[in-house]
């Protein structure tokens, strides 16, 4: 058996003992704890994770408050990928189809932030597309095809075979088609944006498309040196995970009319939640098994890709730094690292620095405006319980 594998068990042990949150000094204004969460898991010693907390509560489910909404928008992308050549419609709307479309988590944030900032809640939700709810649900429905495309092309890069526990669209179809189905995603996303009529918008999902392109080629130039960087990693996983949330949160703000405060409030909270997201799943990466994650485990390092659990193993075993450096061409590296993960703390920080953006979103929903709606106290009070629900994840 590979070596790799007998670790497997260990290391989700390993992974179950975590689960407190590092407690922030009390008093902060919300960017003086934005900077102390910096310091306090990125010190060197990493003898200190704050206190023990209590067993978790069930939450609930936040993707059930606007599930009829959500349902609507996922109609509408079948509807927008169509093209004028049939197999470029099916490769366009591989994800898109009954069963294979995910949780729509971009859309279900996006709606809820609406929501959460509105000030005007009798707005239906049918009827004009120039309703400020209407154009709340474009932006859902452009913000999803460019997550798609990313997917799409993402897996074409890294000769991805399964994608969601099936098959990649790249495996099914081939790289170029799959390609060229990116590529038609991220022309409708933008021939529906340009239709907002709203240059402010445009320019944040262009900027999350220039974000996703660079987060992309950093991991594809990285050097030595930076695959030992916390804060490279943290960079670029923000560019490949939470620039397209932030700037999509922000740009609801925008077509609320909300002020830059709460845009920035809104932007933050994408932020964090999208370098949350992305802690955990490089936590799953080794914990998870291949039926959990619908694909191999393993894939990050197997593909000479370091994450923070490596990342964080490396700062109590400095001797990994010359493996991590050489980089996994040879496969005895990648069970030299994973020897050292499962007797490292590598695994609980990266959870308690996940806990810790989750709280840093949490923070920004109570610093919106105060208001007495119901809806949109249930909006924000749901946008929180998506920051718990993401920590507990296990696929």
């Amino acid at each position: 058996m590979h070596p790799g594998r007998i670790l497997l068990a260990g290391l989700r042990r390993s992974a179950s003992v975590a689960s407190s949150v590092a407690q922030s000094p009390k008093n902060m204004c919300y960017w003086n704890r934005v900077i102390w969460s910096s310091r306090y898991f990125h010190s060197a010693s990493g003898s200190t994770f704050g206190e023990g907390g209590s067993a978790a509560k069930e939450l609930p489910d936040p993707f059930a408050l606007i599930k009829e909404e959500v349902s609507e928008v996922t109609n509408r992308l079948r509807s927008m990928v169509v093209a004028e050549v049939p197999e470029l419609t099916s490769a366009a709307g591989y994800f898109f189809r009954a069963g294979a479309e995910g949780k729509r988590t971009c859309p279900t944030v996006l709606l809820l932030m609406a929501s959460a900032i509105s000030t005007d809640m009798s707005d239906p939700i049918v009827g004009s597309e120039n309703k400020p709810r209407a154009r709340h649900m474009r932006v859902a429905e452009i913000t999803e095809m460019i997550h798609i495309s990313s997917l799409i092309h993402d897996d074409v890069l890294d000769n991805a075979d399964t994608r969601r526990g099936m098959d990649s669209l790249n495996f099914t179809v081939g790289k170029k088609l799959a390609v060229l189905a990116g590529d038609f995603l991220l022309f409708r996303a933008f021939s529906a944006a340009v239709a907002l009529d709203n240059t402010e918008v445009v320019s944040l999902l262009a900027t999350a498309v220039n974000n996703l392109v660079t987060g992309e080629l950093m991991q594809l130039t990285i050097t030595p040196a930076q695959r030992c960087s916390m804060d490279y990693y943290l960079q670029k996983t923000y560019y490949k995970t939470a620039a397209l949330i932030s700037n999509s949160c922000k740009a609801i703000a925008v077509l609320s009319g909300q002020t830059t405060e709460v845009q920035a409030l809104a932007y933050q909270y994408g932020r964090h939640l999208g370098i949350a997201y992305q802690l955990i799943d490089d936590i799953l990466d080794f914990t998870g098994t291949s039926a959990s994650l619908g694909k191999a485990s393993f894939t990050d390092i197997n593909q000479g890709i370091v994450t923070a659990p490596v990342l964080f193993a490396m700062e109590e075993f400095p001797q990994l730094r010359e493996i991590v450096e050489q980089g996994f061409d040879d496969p005895s590296n990648v069970d030299v690292v994973l020897k050292y993960l499962q007797k490292s703390q590598g695994i609980e920080r990266t959870r308690l620095l996940a806990a810790e953006h989750a709280k840093l979103a949490a923070v920004a929903i109570d610093d919106l405006p105060a208001s007495e709606d119901p809806v949109v106290l249930s909006s924000r009070q749901a946008l929180k319980d998506l920051t718990q629900k993401f920590l507990r994840r296990t696929k």
